[in-house]
Order: C-alpha cells, then sequence, then structure tokens
C-alpha cells in the first residue's frame, strides 16, 4: 500500500486504486491510497500552516533542498524510469528521459532560488526610493496529467518551492506511482512539516477542494479542454490565479524543398513516439503537393519498421497507450476518419498482445491520408498515435491550414528555405515553433505554453515561471 503525504506523515486513503501495467494487464504496479474531500483540506491546511515559514526561509536552505532531490532522481534515474515505463507505457529510454528531465529541472530551480531579482530605482520624488520584489503567493495547488508523470509535476512543483510556496499536490489517477516515488524523495529531503503534500484521490473530491478552498491561492493545472474550462470558472468565482495547459493540434508543415529524411523524422518522432500521447505531438502533417506521395510512401516503409511492445523491453520503439479507455477513443478516431472519405495508408489496428503473448493496450501506429480541414481528424485531439497528412498547394496555403486550428501549442516546418523558416517563425500562431525539428521534444530552461485553446496564464518552466508563482511588491521609502 502506497499511501499519501500529508502534513508530513504517510496517511491512509479512504479508498485503494490498483496502478495496472499497459504493457501487461496481469501486472499489478501497486495499490494506491485515494484520498476523500476531508484529507485533501487537512492538506490544506497543513500547507497554509507552514506557508509563513517557508516563506521565509533562506534562499540557500530552498538550494539545498531542491538540488539535494535533483540529485536523488538523476541518481535514481533507471529505477524511477522503469516504474514509469511499467505505470505509464512509454519505452524505457523514453521513460528514463523523462526522469532525467525532472531531475534537472529541479536542479534548475534551486539556482533560481539563489537568484530571486528585484530592482531598486528612484522614485519621481526627490528623496524616495523604490523597491521592486517578488514574494511568494501561499499554497498552490497542482493538478498534472498521466502522460508525463514525473517531468509535469516537477516543472510545478520544483518552481512552487523555490519561490518559497506551500503545495498540495493531486497527480492524475492513472500513474500515481511515479508521483508517489517523487512525493518520498520529497519527504526526505528535510522541507519542514506541512510545506509538500500529496494527495492522491479523485478529481471530484480532492481536485474540487483545491479549486474551491479559499485558503488556496493559485492552481495549475495541465490536462483537457474541458477540465481546463472548469478549473478556469472555479477559480475566477473566487479570485484565485491559475494556470491552464491543455489541448494541442500540432501542425508540422513539410515543404517541397524538404529534405525528405528529416522531415519523416520528424514526423515520425512528433506523431508517434511516447505513444503519440504528447500536447506536443505533431498529429497533423501539412505536406506539399509536389512532395506529398514521395512523403506519404516514405512514411509507411518507416512505419512498417516500428516496433510495438511492452514498453521496458529493448529494441521496442512504441509502447501501449496508457488503457482502454484511450486506445477506445484511438479506434474510434480512425474509424471516423474513414467515414468522413479519408483513407488510411497504414496501420489504426489494436493488437490484443504483444509479441511476447502478454495482453495489453497496443495500437499499430496508424498514418491517415486524403484529409480535408473540416474533418474531426484535424480538428480534434485524438491523443494516440494516429497522424492525419494533409495536402497543400504551396507555403501560403500551408501556413493557412496550419493556423486554422482552435489551439495553437506548437507548430514545425520542414524546409531548406531561410525565407519560408522566418516567416513561419513569426506567422505561426503558436507558442512554441520549430525549424526542421520534431514538435515534441523542448528544453526545460526556457518558456513552454501555447496560444489560444492550449494555454491560458503564464508560462511554464525557465525563468518565466516565476511570473505564476510569485507576486510583484513595490515598496516605497523615504529615509
Amino acid at each position: 500500500m502506497f499511501k499519501n503525504f500529508i502534513a508530513g506523515e504517510w496517511l491512509d486513503g479512504a479508498r485503494v486504486s490498483r496502478n495496472i501495467n499497459p504493457s501487461d494487464t496481469r501486472d499489478l504496479v501497486g495499490e494506491y491510497a485515494q484520498a476523500d474531500a476531508a484529507q485533501a483540506r487537512l492538506a490544506v491546511a497543513s500547507a497554509e500552516a507552514a506557508f509563513p515559514a517557508w516563506s521565509l526561509s533562506t534562499p540557500q536552505q530552498r538550494f539545498d533542498i531542491l538540488d539535494a532531490v535533483g540529485s536523488e532522481i538523476l541518481a535514481r534515474r533507471t529505477e524511477i524510469g522503469d516504474l514509469l515505463a511499467r505505470e505509464e507505457g512509454k519505452t524505457l529510454p523514453e521513460a528514463v528521459g523523462e526522469v532525467t528531465r525532472a531531475g534537472h529541472i529541479f536542479k534548475f530551480f534551486a539556482g533560481e532560488a539563489l537568484r530571486p531579482g528585484g530592482e531598486l530605482l528612484p522614485s519621481v520624488r526627490p528623496g524616495v526610493g523604490v523597491e521592486i520584489t517578488r514574494e511568494a503567493l501561499g499554497v498552490i495547488g497542482i493538478i498534472t496529467p498521466w502522460n508525463f508523470p514525473i517531468a509535469i509535476p516537477a516543472w510545478k512543483i520544483a518552481p512552487a518551492l523555490a519561490y518559497g510556496n506551500c503545495v498540495v499536490f493531486k497527480p492524475a489517477d492513472l500513474v500515481p506511482g511515479s508521483a508517489w516515488a517523487l512525493a518520498e524523495i520529497l519527504s526526505r529531503s528535510g522541507l519542514p512539516q506541512g510545506v509538500f503534500n500529496l494527495v492522491m484521490g479523485r478529481g471530484s473530491e480532492v481536485g474540487t477542494v483545491l479549486l474551491e478552498d479559499a485558503r488556496v491561492s493559485a492552481v495549475t493545472f495541465t490536462g483537457s479542454v474541458g477540465t481546463g474550462q472548469k478549473v478556469a470558472a472555479a477559480c475566477v468565482a473566487r479570485m484565485a490565479k491559475f494556470q491552464l495547459e491543455m489541448g494541442g493540434k500540432n501542425p508540422l508543415i513539410v515543404l517541397d524543398d524538404a529534405d525528405l529524411d528529416v522531415a519523416v523524422n520528424c514526423a515520425v518522432q512528433s506523431g508517434f513516439y511516447s505513444t503519440g500521447q504528447r500536447c506536443t505531438a505533431s498529429s497533423r502533417v501539412i505536406v506539399s503537393e509536389g512532395l506529398q506521395q514521395r512523403f506519404v510512401a516514405a512514411m509507411v516503409e518507416k512505419m512498417k519498421t516500428l516496433k510495438v511492445g511492452n514498453a521496458r523491453q529493448t529494441g521496442i520503439d512504441i509502447g501501449p497507450v496508457v488503457d482502454q479507455t484511450q486506445l477506445n477513443q484511438d479506434l474510434d478516431y480512425v474509424r471516423i476518419a474513414q467515414q468522413e472519405g479519408a483513407s488510411l495508408a497504414f496501420g489504426g489496428e489494436a493488437l490484443a498482445e504483444n509479441a511476447e503473448g502478454q495482453p495489453g493496450f497496443y495500437l499499430r501506429p496508424a498514418l491517415i491520408t486524403e484529409t480535408s480541414p473540416e474533418m474531426r481528424i484535424n480538428r480534434e485531439e485524438v491523443f494516440g498515435p494516429v497522424v492525419s497528412v494533409q495536402t497543400a498547394r504551396d507555403y501560403e496555403h500551408a501556413l493557412a491550414l496550419a493556423n486554422d486550428t482552435p489551439f495553437g501549442l506548437a507548430a514545425g516546418i520542414v524546409t531548406r528555405s531561410l525565407n519560408h523558416a522566418t516567416h513561419f517563425k513569426r506567422h505561426s500562431q503558436a507558442g512554441m515553433v520549430m525549424v526542421n525539428l520534431p514538435t515534441a521534444g523542448v528544453d526545460y530552461h526556457v518558456p513552454f505554453g501555447g496560444r489560444k485553446g492550449s494555454s491560458y496564464g503564464s508560462r511554464e518552466q525557465g525563468r518565466y515561471a516565476a511570473e505564476f508563482y510569485t507576486v510583484v511588491k513595490t515598496a516605497y521609502t523615504l529615509p
């Protein structure tokens, strides 16, 4: 039994959830405590009580704790990566890479704790000095998704603590293992009682407390658009600060002058790796008509070489999707696309088991061609290894198709033209733009976030994280 961590103690929950390995549904990863609303309120109260002292802790104290957490994560990256692959389904190299990123994030924000910044300015009034500083907000409610079960918690928890806030952390129900492993490290890091709390449980109970409790100063959320809208409405109702990272329908433009090998690599890496379960995945590939046939043929040949199987086994390219619900959704979108007139160029079928006979949620990556902008496959987020192809007459048409979406997280272009690359970086309606690179794959020390329906609020990661986790204070002094 893996327990919740509240007020410095490991506590049983009101219920228990079973964590199942999507690569082998016979494998029970573990049983995890599920908190109820009362325990969630206890965690909030604990964080509120700890805030006055922690917000005034020294930069050195915060640095030492966060740096130690980062060091332990990096030292145990193989062990924790195996757990992540086992419970979420991304391949072992991808899982170890995600854990490594989490360790680097904690070390980055350890450094940021030593660089609080500020300004000292003269007033327009003689003899008056002006100080501009940033202070911690208070209790931060952190709600994270299942697709990056340690990296996304890291890039929310680390800055929250670095800037002097206290945390109540609710991970996704599907992936409690990675969250618990991170919490266990934090529980031994030297954090004072109540500064960090892990509350595993249902969104309808734990999540509701974080949204409605007046003691929670801010909520940072990554997940679906529908849930994000509910987070926004609840926070606005009580004037709490909130930050949302939601969906994406990210385009990858491939122009006639593109290096075909680079284009295929970008499309495969972005669309299918991590089983396509990334908000930055390129699920729409927009190809100039002169290269379209060669591109599709090359994609199919590459996709034939991709090995689908147990995420923890050597040589596997694509692991399972996370659960049966997600598998059903992926299959539904493949079927809907065909019903609307698209063609299935490759894949798209469920595999009841892998080559070793292990039952899991396996799907052969799908490439869907002959699609048009109004089709649901090009409008709605699938969140699986399903990629659609659209044909563009020229660059201008491709840009228009790329921007024709209610989302705006990431966008990419593959081209040898400096003019087109430069124009695209300026005119793409996305928060992050890649040139000759996969759209999935971002650095931890620079801003992360999108536009339109993908994001709301200030950016995450890097030094821009301070915008959300702190409040500006202006002080005037007459000596």
